[in-house]
């Protein structure tokens, strides 16, 4: 038992480092100019331009072409993965002001934001060190393999129904504003907070929208034994543009992409950390 609390204080102190704290910081700066990528991507792709894939790979390769781009793209793996470090750090010890059922699913939402942001800063070193980065070509190559295996179709189409279930959650928790509590919505101006608000709500919902169609678009390759509709983001954006208004749709899904990304500026300014 001492052992246990032992463990539990180190990753409390840890959890109250500044240095994190300050990194953790500039991730969101970093996370929120991948967004603004990604949604300029998705208006490429809604008005037929689109040279790169509609994700957050396609975003960080954006990014690495810029003057002093490969530097940006480390800064933000880093960035990442001190994220990444403290929700894992949360996900152990942290979220100390809730209680029970609550406590517990805040937790769980740490670790699943940390397998995202482990995943992000992984991808960033990959484009980095220009190591196959395309994550959608991956993704279906992954699927296709899997479906060739005993099982594999399962596999995929359980896969589909998380990533579905995930956009979900997204839109009902930017619907509901339960972002909000994670904000110092106290240290912020009455126009401020507003523009969290609007930004969050926009943001979680677009996001939302195009994870709950990459995820029906998974299952649909398990279902019709195709791994070209496994593209993830990438087939979700393209697959909203070919229907009806599909372009004005898009657009719209892009812009509420771009107010994540400004949110997510915000949040390095006021997100509890």
């Amino acid at each position: 038992m001492s052992l246990t609390r032992s463990a539990e204080a180190t990753a409390s102190r840890t959890a109250d480092s500044r240095w994190l704290e300050l990194l953790a910081r500039a991730g969101f700066i970093g996370y929120g100019i991948v967004h603004l990528l990604f949604a300029w991507l998705a208006l490429q792709i809604a008005f037929g331009t689109s040279s790169d894939d509609g994700d957050q790979s396609g975003a960080l390769r954006t990014l690495s072409e810029q003057p002093l781009g490969k530097f940006l793209v480390i800064a933000v793996a880093v960035g990442l993965l001190a994220m990444a470090i403290w929700q894992a750090l949360e996900a152990a010890v942290g979220h100390r002001a809730e209680r029970g059922k609550e406590r517990v699913m805040e937790r769980l939402a740490s670790a699943g934001r940390t397998i995202v942001y482990l995943y992000f800063a992984w991808t960033a070193f990959k484009v980095f060190k220009d190591a196959g980065s395309n994550s959608a070509d991956q993704q279906e190559a992954l699927t296709g393999k899997l479906m060739t295996s005993s099982g594999g179709r399962w596999l995929v189409g359980l896969a589909g129904l998380v990533v579905a279930a995930i956009g979900i959650g997204l839109v009902i928790y930017g619907a509901r504003k339960k972002f909000e509590k994670h904000l110092k919505t106290g240290e912020m101006n009455p126009k401020t907070r507003q523009l969290a608000r609007r930004l969050g709500m926009a943001g979680y919902i677009a996001k939302g929208v195009a994870y709950g169609i990459a995820g029906l678009l998974v299952i649909l390759a398990a279902v019709n034994y195709d791994p070209e509709k496994a593209r993830g983001l990438d087939a979700a954006l393209h697959t909203l543009r070919e229907q009806s208004y599909g372009t004005f749709l898009l657009a719209l899904v892009a812009l509420g992409i771009a107010a994540f990304g400004v949110y997510c500026f915000l949040q390095s300014r006021y997100r509890k950390v």
